[in-house]
């Protein structure tokens, strides 16, 4: 019986696993359409990236890192990864 519980809860969790690989597979599909639509519409950026800019030519990665989290509600990678991509940016 124990055995049976363990098994099902196995293939609970390897279902789930799935079906997050899934839906990040999805994400990452809206996101490259996001991408495209933005460029094709010309959206405006963000106010903040021109403090942000700043903060990054001062060498104040960190700051610019903690401002995109408060201002932004981006956890600390997705903030990193925010800073990153102003940087490469930056540098065409």
């Amino acid at each position: 019986m124990t055995y049976i519980l363990i098994l099902i809860l196995l293939l609970i969790i390897l279902h789930l696993f799935t079906k997050v690989g899934q839906l990040e597979g999805r994400i990452k599909g809206m996101q490259y359409i996001i991408n495209q639509l933005t460029k094709q519409v010309e959206i405006p950026e963000l106010p903040i990236n021109e403090d942000l800019r700043k903060l990054i030519n001062e060498g104040e990665d960190v700051k610019a890192i903690k401002k995109t989290r408060e201002v932004l509600g981006l956890s600390l990678l997705e903030a990193k990864a925010y800073i990153d991509q102003l940087k490469s940016e930056d540098r065409t």
